[in-house]
């Protein structure tokens, strides 16, 4: 990981495009809304004050850089990027962090929380939650050597969380490409975002649920995947022994470099190393197949190519002007 005190100095020289990109994929009213300068005036210190509060969690906890990422991830996906899976359950909503997809295995509020608290202190009830997860889950890739894009500010909180949504929008690794391709569409993404955001599974873990069918019962045959590399099959097969009360523990998604985000991910797929069902059937389709190969050979490629898709995800369904609110606590509505 990076310094805190290196990243002033070599953001300048990377990505440099990426501020024109940001309003290519936005309606004209909300290009009217949002603004890379947005609170350069209400709330200068804010991008430092994020990145402080991204690197002391990294410190403390090196899973943190996948988990924010997956937490903003999953909050865009459900509704737009809204704040909406910070929101605790009330009496009125159930909200999203008890859907299945994000039951026991969402991480990040806390981090999310501290920030916001620091930033109250300095800009009260100025920033909205859903900026400071847009810019968290930015820095925290940054920070694990992965791209740097530009992120223009002046999104709003939501009023409201729909557990129901989380469950039925999130993609699941166990559904086939298809279906997973088909949600990324609805949401004005593509295939080629498919494959270049799943490379986010360079960091992280998964636990063994997820993928313990390949392991011992693929397809209800009795037999483990066919497909998976037959060392990573022993190596997870002693962290997933066949039972219950392994379905808990935790693999690495990309166990050459854990902690690194880089196109390692690709380069597991080709050798049929991917942990997930999800990942290793970016293989069997001729499209996503081409463009793992171009990404496991071109790490240059893939960052950029990130950094594009990561700015067409945070600017999904936002809210701005009138819209929403800033909440003052990220948990509950005002």
């Amino acid at each position: 990981m990076f310094t805190a005190s290196a990243i002033m100095n070599m953001k300048s020289h990377m990505f440099l495009t990426y501020p024109l990109l940001c309003f290519l994929f936005l309606s004209s009213f909300v290009y009217g809304q949002l603004d890379y300068k947005y609170y350069d005036t209400t709330c200068p210190n804010l991008t430092k004050i994020v990145r402080n509060g991204v690197w002391s969690a990294i410190s403390n906890d090196t899973r943190m850089p996948a988990s924010l990422l997956r937490l903003h991830f999953h909050d865009c996906f459900v509704n737009g990027c809204d704040g909406s899976i910070l929101l605790d359950d009330t009496s009125t909503f159930t909200g999203e962090k008890n859907a299945f997809p994000n039951r026991n295995s969402a991480r990040g509020y806390e981090v999310i929380d501290a920030i916001k608290a620091n930033v109250e202190k300095a800009c009260p009830s100025t920033v909205s939650c859903t900026d400071i997860l847009t810019l968290a889950a930015r820095e925290a890739i940054y920070l694990t050597r992965g791209p740097f894009w530009s992120v223009c500010l002046g999104r709003r909180d939501s009023l409201t969380a729909s557990q129901s949504a989380a469950n039925d929008q999130l993609p699941s690794p166990f559904e086939p490409l298809v279906n997973i391709t088909a949600k990324f569409v609805s949401k004005g993404l593509d295939v080629k975002d498919v494959v270049v955001l799943s490379g986010a599974h360079t960091i992280g873990f998964a636990q063994c649920f997820a993928f313990k069918r390949r392991l011992f019962d693929f397809d209800g045959s009795g037999n483990p995947d066919p497909t998976l590399d037959s060392s990573l099959l022993g190596s997870l097969r002693s962290v997933c022994p066949n039972q219950s009360d392994s379905d808990s523990n935790l693999a690495p998604l990309d166990a050459v470099t854990i902690n690194r985000f880089d196109n390692v991910y690709f380069k597991n797929l080709i050798n049929n190393s991917g942990l997930l069902e999800s990942d290793q059937a970016l293989m069997n389709d001729n499209t996503t197949a081409a463009l793992v190969s171009n990404y496991s050979r071109n790490p240059s490629l893939f960052s950029k190519e990130f950094a594009a898709s990561m700015v067409k995800l945070i600017n999904i369904g936002v809210l701005t002007g009138q819209n929403g609110e800033i909440r003052k606590n990220c948990r509950v509505v005002n």
